[in-house]
C-alpha cells in the first residue's frame, strides 16, 4: 500500500473527486453563502459528500476549503476564522477517509488581483494563503493543492505562503481558456511558462482544472506532457454552465461524452484525473470503471 500520494502516482493513475459546490447546493446550501462555513455549521453534510466520493472510487478527495483564504473569506466577514475553517475542513474529511486513501487541502484563488491591476501586494497574498495552509496542515491534510489559478504571480505567492508554514507536498493547477492560438490563462500565461516556473520551484505535480471540458482537457494534457516530465493533474468541467428557467445550473457536456475522453486523457499523460464543475460521485464511479479498463 502506497504510503503517500506521490508514491501512489508512480504506481497507477490516481483518481480524485469531482465537483463540490453543486453537491452542497443539492443539500440545501444557499447560493451566495460561504461554503467553508458549513464545515462548522453542517459538518455531517460535508462529510457525507466526501464519503460519497471515497465510496465512488476516489483515491483522494479535496477539502471543502476552495474559497478559504483570508482575502476570499473577507467578503463573508469570516477572514478572522480562516485558520479555524480550514483546520476543521481537514479534520472532518479525515473522519471519513478510508485507510489507504488520501486527503488534499484545497486552496483556490483569492478572486482579486495584484497591483497594478488590483489593490493587493504580493506580501498580502502570501499571508492570506499562509494562514489557510497552516489550518489545512494542522487538520492533517496529506498534501495541498493550490488550484484554479489564473495568474502565475498569484500562484507563486500562494506557493511561497504555503511553504512558509507547511512541509506538505504542494501541487499546483491553473485554469486555461482555449483560444485559436492555444491555451492561455486569464492573465495571458502559457502552459510552457507555467510548467517551467513550477519546475524551478520544485513543485511535485502540475496540472489544470476547471473551464475546459474533457475533450479540450485531453488536448491541453498532451501539450503539457510535451513541456514537462512532472506528474500531471487534470480535472475537466462537464462543459459550460447555463441556468435553466427553474434557476438550476446545467452543464453542456453529457456524462457519456465526458467519459469518452477519460482514457485518452490518461494516454496523453495525465497521472491524476478527477472532475470539476458539473461532475458528481456518479461521474467518479464511472471514471473509476473506465480507468480500470484502460
Amino acid at each position: 500500500m502506497a504510503g503517500s500520494i506521490l508514491e501512489l502516482i508512480k504506481e497507477q493513475t490516481v483518481l480524485l473527486d469531482g465537483g463540490f459546490g453543486t453537491e452542497l447546493i443539492s443539500r440545501g446550501f444557499p447560493q451566495g453563502a460561504c461554503p467553508e462555513s458549513w464545515n462548522v455549521e453542517n459538518p455531517e453534510v460535508v462529510k457525507e459528500i466526501h464519503k460519497n466520493y471515497y465510496d465512488a472510487g476516489s483515491d483522494a478527495v479535496l477539502t471543502n476549503s476552495f474559497g478559504g483564504n483570508k482575502i476570499k473569506l473577507q467578503s463573508h466577514n469570516l477572514d478572522n476564522r480562516c485558520y479555524e475553517l480550514n483546520r476543521v475542513a481537514a479534520i472532518i474529511a479525515n473522519e471519513v477517509k478510508p485507510e489507504g486513501k488520501f486527503l488534499g487541502g484545497s486552496m483556490g484563488p483569492t478572486g482579486k488581483f495584484l497591483k497594478p491591476q488590483g489593490e493587493f501586494t504580493e506580501e498580502e497574498f502570501e499571508e492570506a494563503y499562509a494562514e489557510q495552509a497552516r489550518g489545512l496542515t494542522d487538520g492533517k491534510a496529506d498534501f495541498l493543492v493550490i488550484e484554479t489559478q489564473y495568474d502565475l504571480k498569484e500562484a507563486l505567492c500562494a506557493l511561497r505562503g504555503a511553504r512558509k508554514v507547511s512541509n506538505l507536498p504542494v501541487f499546483m493547477t491553473m485554469t486555461f481558456n482555449h483560444h485559436a492560438k492555444g491555451f492561455f490563462t486569464l492573465m495571458g500565461n502559457t502552459i510552457e511558462q507555467f510548467v517551467k516556473e513550477m519546475e524551478k520551484e520544485n513543485v511535485p505535480v502540475v496540472g489544470s482544472n476547471c473551464t475546459l471540458n474533457s475533450e479540450e482537457m485531453v488536448d491541453l494534457v498532451k501539450i503539457m506532457r510535451e513541456k514537462t516530465t512532472l506528474p500531471i493533474l487534470a480535472q475537466a468541467n462537464a462543459g459550460n454552465p447555463s441556468l435553466s428557467e427553474e434557476g438550476k445550473v446545467a452543464y453542456s457536456q453529457g456524462m457519456e461524452d465526458y467519459l469518452n475522453y477519460i482514457p485518452q486523457m490518461a494516454i496523453n499523460g495525465a497521472n491524476i484525473i478527477g472532475g470539476c464543475c458539473g461532475t458528481n460521485p456518479e461521474y467518479i464511479h464511472k471514471m473509476a470503471e473506465v480507468l480500470k479498463k484502460s
